[in-house]
């Protein structure tokens, strides 16, 4: 198993994680991204990730973009958190999170920020493994979709 930056040819991977995850949630209607629209995305530098790879194969990535805070300053913002469902509880997730976090550090931004759906009880007792973690119920996250999907 190996944990690395991605490049453009990990995007049909990356997106295939994305429709398993979707369709897992019962989501898959909605997305309306494409490989394509990833690869275009990329290449404008919309996001990064780190991949984990086994005998070849995607099995994991965490995907994240920068945002900033006019109270903090630079932060990562971590977008998407996938490890395909038949190899967690391998530690895969932990060297993702923990490859993530390494390049926040590396970047020195002030603060990383991700959501955990709150029925996803597995997801929350992961986070709460890592010191100085926050669960902030005081925001409401809000949205306008300009595509349909």
């Amino acid at each position: 198993m190996t944990i690395r930056k991605m490049t453009a040819n990990d995007i049909p991977g990356i997106h295939a994680l994305v429709r398993e995850l979707a369709e897992y949630e019962r989501g898959l209607h909605r997305v309306s991204t494409s490989p394509e629209s990833y690869e275009e995305d990329f290449g404008r530098g919309a996001f990064d990730a780190y991949v984990a790879e086994v005998d070849g194969q995607i099995v994991g990535m965490a995907l994240y973009c920068g945002m900033f805070s006019t109270w903090r300053g630079r932060m990562l913002y971590l977008e998407d958190f996938i490890v395909r469902e038949s190899m967690r509880g391998s530690g895969i997730g932990k060297l993702l999170f923990e490859a993530f976090l390494e390049e926040a550090k590396r970047q020195d931004v002030a603060l990383v920020k991700w959501q955990v759906l709150d029925w996803n009880e597995p997801g929350i007792n992961f986070y709460k493994k890592y010191p100085g973690v926050v669960f902030d119920g005081e925001w409401v996250d809000c949205k306008i979709f300009f595509r349909e999907g």
